[in-house]
């Protein structure tokens, strides 16, 4: 099973607040790491003590994510 995999950027207060409340609604394992760091996604307590200056690595633990990844998709920081 791959872990389906994403970068995001949470630039604003309002954003985590935004973040938290969606990835709420979804009944499986969602984890942010940055670094060597890895928080559960909805612990807003956990994703301040993250380094937010930063993109952070986004791990859904579920293979049929898609919804989820649409609703991400404003915050979703693209390779060039």
């Amino acid at each position: 099973m791959s872990i389906p995999t994403l970068s995001i950027r949470l630039n604003t207060i309002n954003d985590v607040k935004q973040f938290v409340h969606i990835v709420n609604q979804y009944p499986y394992d969602i984890d942010l790491i940055s670094g060597r760091y890895i928080v559960d996604a909805k612990s807003i307590m956990g994703i301040f003590s993250l380094d937010l200056a930063k993109p952070i690595q986004v791990h859904i633990h579920q293979e049929e994510c898609d919804e989820l990844i649409s609703a991400l998709d404003q915050w979703r920081v693209r390779d060039n």
